[in-house]
C-alpha cells in the first residue's frame, strides 16, 4: 500500500515519496490510519520501525489547515532526550514542507529566552522534554488549554528516566477532550496504567522490530578479560583507517569519559557523549564528529539516540549492551546505504549470558576473532610493555593495580 492509500492527502504523500519512502512500514500501516480517525493509540514500537513518521505525519495531516497562536501550541510531542527531540523536529521540518506549520523543539540546556520569543510568536506543534516544558508552563509562557494532539515517545524509557510523574502532571494541565498517542518499546504494567489514566479506548498495535542485521556488517567478538580490553581497542582503532569516523559503546556514563581520557592519552582523536553534558557542548560534540573534526565518538545507548552520522565504518561495542535488543541499535550505525561496515564485541566471561540473548535475538552466532595483545603499538612502547604470560601490563600495575581499571 501507499501513503495516500493509508489516508494522507496526495500532497503530504507527494512530499513523503520525495524524501525516498514510497511504502509505509508495519507501524505506519497500522497507525496512521487510526490516528487520522482520531483515536487513541498505544503501540509497541522500537526505534528503527519508523514510528516518527507513524505519530508525525497523521499529526501533520490534522493540523495542517490551522494555525499557530500566540503561547497556544495545537500539539505536544513528549520525548526523553534532547537528541530525539532534535531528531524528531528535524523530522518535522522534512515532512511538513509546503504546510506553513511551525514547531520549536523544546529541550533543557539551551537559552530559555529565545524559546520564549519564539513561543510568544506562535507555533503549532511543541517537541520537548519534560522538564523544560513544566518550566515553560509554570512561568506562564505556555497555554495548554488548545491542544489537540499528544504524542508521548518512548513511555518506557520516560519510566525509567524518572519522567513520568512530569508527564503525569502536563497532561493534567491539558483538556481531556484530546487525541493521545502513546509509544514505547514494551507494554510494561506501568506504561498501561498510564494509557489507562489518559487514553479512551486506545487502540493497541504491537510490531516488533526486526532483529535482522544488515549484512553489509561485518560483526565479530573478541574475548578478553576487564584489564585487556583497552589495550585491545586501541589496537582495532589502529588497524582501522585513520580518517573513517568510529563509534565506541559504553554502557555508563563514567565509563564514556574514563575511556576517552585514556584514548586522548594515546593520540587518537577522540570525544566523548553522555547525558551529563550540558546541550551546548553535546551539540557541538555532535556537529564536530559529522564534520570530521575527531574521528572517535565514545557514548553511551541514550545519547547516541541522535547520531546520524553517514560514513561511519566501524562500531565498538567496549561494554556488551545490557538490552539484547540496543546490540542492533548500536551496530546499526554503520553498514549503511549499502556500504560495508564492521562491528566488534569485546566480552567477559561473566557476559556469556547476555551474548547468548543477543545471537539468540539475531538469531546468527556472532563469529569469535583474536586480536594479537602480544605486539605492542609504536605509539604504547614508551609507557607499555610484555611483562609475563605474554600480556601487556603498564608499569604501573606494579605499584597501584586500581589506577588500570579507574
Amino acid at each position: 500500500m501507499s501513503f495516500s492509500e493509508i489516508g494522507l492527502t496526495q500532497e503530504l504523500a507527494d512530499t513523503v515519496a520525495k524524501l525516498g519512502y514510497d511504502v509505509p512500514t508495519p507501524i505506519q500501516s497500522q497507525a496512521i490510519p487510526l490516528a487520522l480517525q482520531g483515536k487513541d493509540i498505544l503501540a509497541c514500537a522500537q526505534t528503527g520501525t519508523g514510528k516518527t513518521a507513524a505519530f508525525l505525519l497523521p499529526t501533520i495531516e490534522t493540523l495542517k489547515h490551522s494555525r499557530a497562536r500566540h503561547r497556544m501550541p495545537s500539539a505536544v510531542i513528549l520525548i526523553p532526550t534532547r537528541e530525539l527531540a532534535t531528531q524528531v523536529y528535524d523530522n518535522f521540518v522534512s515532512y511538513s514542507a509546503g504546510t506553513g506549520l511551525k514547531a520549536i523543539s523544546i529541550v533543557g540546556g539551551e537559552i530559555i529566552s529565545i524559546q520564549e520569543r519564539i513561543l510568544k510568536r506562535g507555533v503549532d506543534i511543541l517537541i520537548a522534554t519534560p522538564g523544560r516544558l513544566i518550566d515553560l508552563f509554570e512561568r506562564g509562557k505556555l497555554i495548554l488549554t488548545n491542544i489537540k494532539v499528544v504524542v508521548i515517545d518512548e513511555a518506557d524509557r520516560m519510566l525509567d528516566m524518572g519522567f513520568m510523574p512530569d508527564v503525569d502532571k502536563i497532561l493534567a494541565y491539558m483538556p481531556k477532550l484530546r487525541q493521545t498517542l502513546m509509544f514505547s518499546a514494551t507494554l510494561s504494567p506501568e506504561v498501561k496504567r498510564i494509557s489507562q489514566s489518559y487514553q479512551l479506548q486506545p487502540c493497541e498495535i504491537k510490531i516488533s522490530r526486526s532483529a535482522k542485521t544488515a549484512e553489509t556488517i561485518e560483526q565479530s567478538i573478541v574475548r578478553l578479560n576487564e584489564m585487556e580490553k583497552r589495550i585491545a581497542l586501541r589496537k582495532v582503532l589502529k588497524s582501522n583507517p585513520s580518517i573513517d569516523p568510529t563509534v565506541v559503546f559504553c554502557n555508563r556514563k563514567k565509563d564514556v569519559d574514563i575511556l576517552t581520557k585514556s584514548l586522548q592519552r594515546h593520540k587518537f582523536s577522540a570525544q566523548a557523549l553522555h547525558g551529563d553534558m550540558d546541550q551546548r557542548s553535546r551539540n557541538e560534540t555532535l556537529e564536530n564528529f559529522r564534520k570530521g573534526n575527531y574521528r572517535i565518538l565514545v557514548t553511551t545507548d541514550v545519547a547516541a539516540r541522535g547520531i546520524d552520522v553517514s560514513g561511519i565504518t566501524l562500531v565498538v561495542n567496549f561494554d556488551v549492551p545490557i538490552h539484547e535488543e540496543d546490540y542492533v541499535h548500536r551496530i546499526g550505525r554503520t553498514g549503511r546505504a549499502g556500504k560495508n561496515g564492521n562491528a566488534i564485541m569485546f566480552v567477559t566471561k561473566t557476559e556469556d549470558k547476555k551474548l547468548k540473548r543477543i545471537e539468540s535475538l539475531i538469531k546468527h552466532t556472532i563469529k569469535e576473532i583474536k586480536i594479537d595483545l602480544n605486539v605492542v603499538m609504536e605509539e604504547d612502547e614508551p609507557t607499555e610493555k610484555v611483562l609475563g604470560f605474554g600480556r601487556i601490563i603498564p608499569p604501573f600495575m606494579l605499584v597501584d593495580p586500581l589506577k588500570f581499571l579507574a
